[in-house]
């Protein structure tokens, strides 16, 4: 086994100087001292000062990085570099003589230039709380100062000014203290006498009565506005309505043209025919004439010719007889007149009522039957002259009895008269007489009116015939 013993002196060579590393860490480990960001190392003993703290004394200041402390020969303590705080409230008079309590605040700290640290450090080292009430007695009486030469306006108003002043003059002494002010400001102004509401008071009235009149004119200028917009709305409305009255009159107007259409066509239509009827009717009635002058007119003159011949030769014969004849026939004429009036106001109300329960035809049907009735009445005219011409020839026969004969014919043909004038409305459906009872009145009246025409021409006709057959018998008298 090869001989190690050479080795052990190296060996413990190594081990006593790794011990020696050790110790040697360990103490630079205990006397090195590192400054934090916020603060400062005064190291007081055996060192020398820097150029800044040679005058007073020596110590050394550390700020930012580190430093070897030698123990028993050198003594390391802190100094603290953040910001401290301190309220201000002072009871100062202004140079009008008003008391004024000023509530303010100081935010200060030592200053980061060796000068300010040796300043602080010399007063302040290990005593830190005391820089509170040192700071509040600075600012105290420089505060009363200042305020002392300014008004009660003036603080007022000009708030920055006055802690710019106050810093100015605390400025000296705050450097002495190694102090740096970041911010003093005046936070309020207490005012014991009441000084300061009363020079509001004016301003706070003009104010509220400028207030009170900005809101009365926005009122008024309101109210204003909400009447234009009323009325605008009102005419609108007005508008509106007025449209849509015309829109519905329109809708109305034309609803009614619609309605209106079709009777309004159905009346033209009808109207057309009526006209057409009416023509016809009156064809018809000429055709009649023509057939009355030929088939009774001449053959009633010839009979009536032959009648007055033989009249001549039973003149005497008759008269006797004709006497009680024209008596029995005056009241047979009588009570045939008044049966006939009877019936024909029978005749009439049924027409009547009839145009009453039919009044939906219209005027032009009225019409139409009117023209038929006009051709009917011709057609009796005619017949009738036909007659009377009879009766006048037997007039002439009967002599002295004209005026029976003419009663009897008169009281004969009555019925037959009344009945054919009447023969138009038989052949009418339904019929609509406008105006009411006055149509229906009218309608009867015109036609009773066209037989009344013819009355007086038949008696006219018969007074001729009777005047005729006089003169014949009164001759021979002469």
């Amino acid at each position: 086994m090869p001989d190690l013993s050479f080795l052990y002196p190296l060996i413990s060579i190594i081990l006593g100087a790794v011990a020696v590393v050790g110790v040697i860490w360990v103490a630079t480990k205990l006397m090195w001292k590192v400054a934090e960001p916020n603060e400062a190392l005064i190291i007081s003993g055996l060192t020398r000062g820097t150029l800044e703290t040679r005058e007073g004394m020596d110590f050394k200041i550390v700020t930012g990085k580190g430093a070897l402390v030698l123990p028993g020969l050198q003594t390391v303590r802190p100094l603290s570099l953040t910001l401290n705080e301190t309220e201000l409230k002072v009871s100062c008079v202004t140079s009008q003589g008003i008391q004024v309590i000023v509530d303010g605040v100081v935010i200060y700290k030592i200053g980061d230039a060796p000068p300010f640290i040796a300043n602080a450090a010399r007063r302040f080292l290990g005593q830190q709380p005391k820089m509170e009430s040192q700071v509040y007695n600075v600012f105290e009486g420089h505060l009363r100062s200042i305020i002392g030469s300014m008004t009660v306006e003036e603080i007022i108003r000009e708030r920055d000014k006055l802690a710019s002043q106050v810093r100015s003059a605390s400025g000296v002494e705050m450097e002495k203290l190694g102090l740096v002010v970041d911010s003093l400001q005046i936070k309020d102004l207490q005012d014991p006498t009441g000084y300061i509401q009363n020079i509001a008071k004016p301003h706070i009235a003009l104010v509220k009565m400028e207030a009170r009149i900005a809101e009365a004119t926005r009122n008024r200028e309101a109210a204003e506005k909400e009447a234009e917009a009323e009325a605008m709305i009102a005419d609108a409305r007005s508008v509106s309505a007025i449209r849509q009255s015309e829109a519905q009159a329109n809708a109305e107007r034309a609803k009614a043209n619609a309605a209106q259409a079709g009777p309004l066509a159905d009346a033209t239509a009808r109207q057309l025919v009526v006209v057409q009827e009416t023509e016809v009717a009156k064809l018809e009635a000429d055709r009649e004439e023509q057939k009355l002058q030929t088939t009774v007119r001449k053959p009633a003159d010839a009979r009536a010719y032959a009648k007055r011949t033989d009249a001549e030769g039973q003149k005497s014969a008759d008269i006797s007889a004709a006497e009680a004849l024209a008596r029995r026939t005056e009241l047979e004429a009588q009570a045939n007149a008044r049966r006939t009036e009877v019936q024909a106001q029978a005749n009439a109300t049924a027409a009547a009522a009839a145009a009453g329960a039919t009044k939906v035809t219209g005027e032009a049907e009225a019409a139409a039957t009117k023209a038929r009735g006009d051709a009917a009445a011709s057609a009796i005219k005619a017949k009738a002259l036909a007659e009377a011409e009879g009766i006048k020839a037997r007039a002439e026969a009967l002599g002295t009895n004209q005026e029976a004969v003419i009663s009897q014919q008169l009281a004969e043909n009555m019925p037959a008269i009344v009945a054919a004038a009447a023969e138009p409305f038989a052949h009418v459906g339904q019929m609509t007489v406008l105006n009411g009872g006055e149509g229906v009145n009218r309608m009867i009246g015109g036609i009773l009116a066209q037989v009344g025409d013819y009355l007086p021409a038949l008696s006219t006709a018969l007074k001729n015939t009777r005047d005729g057959g006089k003169r014949p018998a009164k001759a021979p008298e002469a």
